[in-house]
């Protein structure tokens, strides 16, 4: 049996639980208040069975004043019952949930015209004129209009088979999508705990299941379910459910929390939105302005900012964002509503296309474009504005589910799609680590790595690479340097850049050397030859050099960094290359048996001086060829494989 929501509408006083009633035989108002005061105050449920079909009724109070509780109880509603009394014809409540519906996004219902015993055949006929009227260029334009008495029973039967009829010709939706349920009450039964009730607006619950508490993030087990007062193993969407829940006092839960599969929504103060001002709203919507947010059973006070002007119109769309007081969940897609705070009216409504949005400023018009893209039907589209959001945040495909309003069997696909078509790259970035992000990101953090080493090369334009923690230095935003690393050797591999271990430099880029500092770089290479472990030391070297004397560590870096110098200290001491190359020579071999030397050793093996063995000695550590061990030193793994 399929399990369906049909949820009531229309004003105050209508006869929707008299109607409710006599389908059903439940009395939906369940409140001493609502038996004292003969309304409807709260939600009310009840259960249809029409053959292959169960129906769950949900029935709203009609009172202006109630219209909050109205709009939590019509998440997940699969058709609508707009109510209207023939006595009293179209009244304001009939116009607005009318309203609500049309925003929320029904597409399918009926019509019921109540007290109709009470009512000549020709008002009927009128009253019926100005329904139809109402609904014209709303989802219920063509719909069933069934004249009903409760209690008479007149025309029950045939709203029966009528609603037995819509039901079946509404599309099945997959359980395979993750859970989600919108609370909208919560009790504590005795021996049990803490319950709640609501909608299943997607997948299914079992017993045992494990699920996240929202926007709390807490886990909590389901220790038992409940639909329509039967204990049942298994729950699927399109049903009422009763959850018992383990993990949580009964005063901690309240209407517009909500229990989803683990990992699947996450809190918000940020939504993006595709938005409608309503055609009946009293004044234009303004940016910047305070109203009343209703999604899924929450009401959270939210500020408007439109992207596309200081106001909007009655009747007319536009792009909006959202920013709340309080986190709320959501899933692309889903609709909402807006009312002022007062005096209380529905004022607007749409469907989410960011459920965890950054802010948009006005004038970026990429964000603005993203948007636009989000509000296409093509999915493979959506997703790939999704994906792009994300930049360089690790998403899952329940986030791409969520986001881009995506069946799980059809996130593999796009995933799959997107990888093979090069929108979307694997991109290393450590030994154990990958990113998914998409071209167009990837090519804008390629071209800033290679504009900040072009900078690089300007303010050191005797230097003939830059270091790479130089250009991570430039990049501070992306604090990341295996990222960095990363974009730095896929350009490498294209060959937009040279590297080394540490430096990086533009493909085809010569240092900017005058004739005079030429003549000192040679001359500085040429106090190296020969000089074997004990070179000149950098303050000789800056002394000799007189009133030239300022560039001379960056000659020797630029000698270092073109191979003819190694650097055992940095702008203090360096070897010619032949040197450095021995000196690791002669030191892998004397400790590949296992031995271990000490600085006299070492001192004695390069036959040159404590003032130049001990920096050599930190050298020859910091490379890898060596491990210190207190006052001895040991071959390191670099050495594993002869030397030279």
């Amino acid at each position: 049996m399929r399990d369906l929501i049909l949820g009531t509408a229309g004003h105050i006083d209508h006869g929707k639980t008299s109607l409710v009633r006599a389908l059903t035989g439940v009395d939906t108002d369940r409140l001493p208040a609502e038996k004292q005061r003969g309304i409807t105050i709260d939600l009310g449920f009840a259960s249809l069975d029409l053959g292959e079909v169960r129906i769950g009724l949900v029935d709203v109070p009609g009172h202006e004043r109630f219209i909050r509780n109205m709009l939590a109880g019509a998440t997940g509603f699969d058709l609508a019952l707009l109510v209207i009394a023939a006595d009293d014809s179209v009244m304001p409540q009939t116009r607005e949930h009318l309203e609500i519906l049309r925003l929320l996004g029904l597409r399918s219902g009926l019509i019921a015209l109540t007290k109709c015993d009470l009512a000549t055949e020709d008002w009927l006929d009128l009253v019926e004129e100005d329904v139809r009227t109402l609904v014209a260029g709303t989802f219920l334009e063509g719909a069933p209009i069934v004249r009903t008495s409760s209690s008479t029973g007149l025309g029950i039967d045939e709203l029966r088979s009528t609603l037995a009829l819509l039901a079946e010709a509404i599309p099945r939706v997959p359980t395979e999508a993750p859970f989600r349920l919108a609370i909208d009450r919560c009790f504590t039964v005795a021996g049990h705990g803490t319950v709640v009730t609501g909608t299943i607006v997607s997948g299914a619950v079992t017993v045992g299941d494990e699920l996240e508490w929202l926007p709390e993030g807490r886990l909590l087990r389901v220790r038992g379910l409940h639909r329509h007062a039967q204990a049942v193993d298994r729950i699927e969407r399109g049903a009422r459910a009763a959850i018992n829940l383990a993990g949580v006092h009964h005063s901690e839960v309240r209407r517009g929390q909500e229990l989803a599969t683990p990992g699947f929504l996450r809190a918000s103060v940020v939504l993006s939105a595709a938005f409608r001002a309503s055609a009946d709203a009293p004044r234009p919507l303004r940016h910047r302005a305070r109203y009343r947010l209703h999604l899924g059973t929450a009401e959270v006070t939210a500020s408007l900012s439109l992207l596309d002007g200081s106001e909007l119109a009655p009747g007319l769309e536009g792009f909006a964002q959202f920013f709340l007081g309080e986190p709320v969940v959501a899933e692309y897609g889903q609709p909402f509503v807006i009312r002022e705070e007062s005096p209380p009216w529905t004022v607007g409504g749409g469907q989410i296309l960011q459920p965890t949005a950054r802010r948009i400023r006005r004038r970026n018009l990429g964000d603005r474009e993203r948007l636009a893209r989000l509000k296409r039907t093509d999915p493979i589209e959506r997703a790939a504005a999704v994906m792009g959001s994300y930049q360089l945040e690790p998403w899952s495909n329940l986030d791409l589910a969520r986001d881009a309003g995506l069946a799980p069997e059809e996130v593999d696909r796009v995933v799959a799609e997107a990888r093979a078509s090069g929108e979307l790259i694997d991109l290393p970035v450590g030994p154990r680590r990958t990113i998914r992000i998409v071209r167009s990101h990837l090519e804008t953090l390629e071209d800033r790595v290679v504009k900040a080493v072009g900078r690089l090369h300007e303010r050191n334009p005797r230097l003939s690479r830059v270091r790479r923690s130089s250009v991570l230095g430039t990049l501070s935003d992306l604090k990341s340097e295996s990222l960095v690393a990363a974009v730095i050797d896929r350009l490498a591999k294209a060959g937009r850049l040279i590297t080394s271990d540490r430096t990086v430099a533009l493909t085809g880029y010569q240092p900017q050397l005058t004739q005079a500092e030429r003549r000192l770089k040679t001359e500085l290479l040429d106090a190296h030859r020969g000089t074997g472990f004990a070179p000149p030391m950098a303050s000789e070297l800056l002394d000799r050099a007189g009133n030239r004397r300022e560039i001379v560590p960056e000659l020797l870096d630029l000698l270092a960094e073109e191979g003819h110098l190694a650097a055992v200290e940095p702008r203090m001491l360096y070897l010619e290359a032949d040197a450095d190359l021995e000196l690791k020579r002669r030191v892998a071999d004397r400790l590949r048996d296992g031995s271990t030397i000490s600085m006299a050793d070492l001192r004695d093996l390069l036959g040159t001086s404590r003032k130049y063995a001990v920096p050599i000695g930190e050298y020859l550590d910091r490379i890898g060829l060596t491990i210190r061990d207190g006052d001895l030193r040991r071959l390191g793994a670099v050495a594993e494989e002869p030397v030279g």
